[in-house]
């Protein structure tokens, strides 16, 4: 089964970091990208930027709102798409992400939605 792991960091959290610790950070998150790679798990991930543009509906069509966005507590850090057999390896490799240590990791079965 498929599920993808989101990275949700406190806002302003990357700007508390010095340069070098954030390179350390990235460092981390790619050698747990390649562990997971090297385990056969992997199917994607990547960082995301801070800087967003929001859809929402409104009359029947999508209206753009650009960020930051200020009543966000959190953003999106980045994402790891994983194939596990199980949720409990999926959440099992989840408490292995270095980012667990300073951010919140949301893991969620992919699937339809109509379900």
């Amino acid at each position: 089964m498929a599920y993808m792991m989101l990275i949700l960091e406190p806002q302003g959290q990357r700007a508390d970091r010095t340069p070098e610790e954030g390179r350390v950070a990235y460092q981390r998150m790619q050698e747990y990208a390649a562990s997971l790679r090297r385990r056969g798990v992997l199917i994607a991930s990547d960082a995301l930027k801070t800087e967003a543009v929001r859809l929402v509906p409104h009359q029947g069509s999508a209206q753009r709102l650009d960020g930051p966005f200020t009543e966000a507590k959190e953003l999106i850090g980045g994402f790891f798409l994983i194939d596990t057999p199980t949720r409990e390896e999926a959440l099992r490799l989840a408490r292995e992400c270095p980012a667990a240590g300073w951010a919140t990791l949301e893991v969620r079965e992919i699937g339809t939605c109509y379900e």
